[in-house]
């Protein structure tokens, strides 16, 4: 097994014991300057993908060599190259979502990042979204232009869609989430399993963390997941304030950057650059996240009661998603730091919300979302 991604990813997928294949862009996950401009809510998800289809030629060129010699190729939402490959090499094909926004259904209609509001519209029916999701795709097609010409260049035509119908194998689709968060539509791709989380367990709390945890009551967990912490503007200030004026114990993860906060803090407060979520999680009172796919799953399994605070991308439609299933509560990055308070105050006090992420977690236990994805994989390509 071979994964082919940025060089930045290397040293992680090469300690797993697979073979890594470095292809371009080669992303810098703290670059500061360049996360800033992706995760604006309004306009990030356009600009990544204009960002990534540019890039178009190069990323295919440094995929060829990985792809000339697999048995299959499995594929992200937006790794347009490889699924050109794929198809110029006729070599079986699965595609795989990591959130259900990235399949857009018209029944059970996401919340897209550039008109939050278009949820409260939900009302007015499929064949209504399925319309405004029309209209979504001929605007969008420009910001992929760049994919459509190198598929016509290598004679394959235009092909369909490649963020829509095209990103989606005709043969094999791993939605690579919970039916909690999302059930399957009649308007999803047929071939569509849904697996579970695939959750990725590794490491364990440093022997400071865990004495802090062990010293008191469960803390309020504070965290951006892995891009939103590089912008994360006043969020761990307003959140320091909060937590003073409650009076409550919480831990801060911040990543490398200090992000504006004292060098000396309360006794109750403990700041750490990181800790495994799927350690961590679990001794809180609640969780104060971004709404990303990979931290909106370890916060689910763990059955804590979240606050959702959606910096950009799918997050905004996680955290509908995960506020209708009874566990959280969700704010706007412009209303938290005036309405953080009472918003963790609700989640701590109500057991509602409790009961909510409890029976949430129990119904995780009975997916494997790794087994199901490998077995789905195994029977399409033997």
């Amino acid at each position: 097994m071979t994964i082919a991604t940025s060089a930045v990813h290397r040293e992680k997928i090469e300690a797993e014991g697979l073979k890594f294949h470095a292809v371009r862009p080669d992303i810098e996950i703290d670059n500061r300057e360049l996360l800033e401009y992706v995760m604006d809510a309004r306009r990030g998800s356009e600009r990544v993908v204009r960002y990534l289809a540019e890039q178009v030629g190069e990323t295919y060129e440094d995929t060829l060599p990985a792809v000339q010699c697999a048995d299959a190729v499995v594929t992200h939402p937006i790794t347009f190259a490889s699924v050109i490959a794929a198809q110029k090499f006729r070599l079986p094909w699965i595609s795989t979502v990591l959130a259900p926004i990235s399949l857009l259904s018209a029944h059970d209609p996401p919340v897209p990042p550039q008109a939050p509001w278009l949820h409260a519209l939900r009302h007015l029916g499929s064949r209504f979204m399925k319309w405004f999701w029309d209209l979504g795709r001929r605007d969008t097609l420009r910001w992929v232009e760049p994919v459509v010409n190198l598929r016509k260049e290598l004679g394959l035509g235009q092909g369909e869609h490649p963020l829509f119908e095209g990103s989606h194998s005709p043969s094999l689709v791993l939605a690579l989430f919970s039916r909690y968060l999302a059930a399957p539509q009649p308007d999803w791709p047929p071939n569509t399993v849904v697996t579970g989380f695939p959750f990725y367990d590794r490491g364990s709390l440093t022997p400071e963390t865990q004495r802090f945890l062990d010293a008191g009551p469960p803390p309020v967990i504070f965290t951006l997941g892995s891009s939103a912490v590089n912008t994360a503007g006043a969020f761990y200030v307003e959140s320091l304030s909060a937590v003073n004026r409650i009076g409550c114990r919480a831990v801060f993860l911040t990543g490398t950057h200090p992000q504006g906060l004292p060098e000396k803090l309360p006794e109750n407060v403990c700041t750490i650059n990181y800790a495994p979520h799927c350690a961590i999680f679990p001794r809180a009172a609640a969780i104060v996240h971004q709404g990303g796919m990979g931290t909106t799953a370890q916060a689910m399994r763990s059955g804590r009661p979240e606050l959702i605070v959606p910096f950009g991308h799918d997050q905004f439609d996680n955290a509908a998603r995960v506020r209708r299933c009874g566990a959280a509560i969700v704010l706007s990055r412009s209303r938290y730091g005036s309405q953080v308070d009472g918003a963790l105050r609700r989640l701590l006090q109500k057991q509602s919300y409790t009961d909510g992420a409890e029976e949430l977690s129990r119904k995780l236990t009975s997916e494997n979302g790794i087994l199901t994805a490998a077995d789905a994989i195994e029977r399409q390509t033997l």
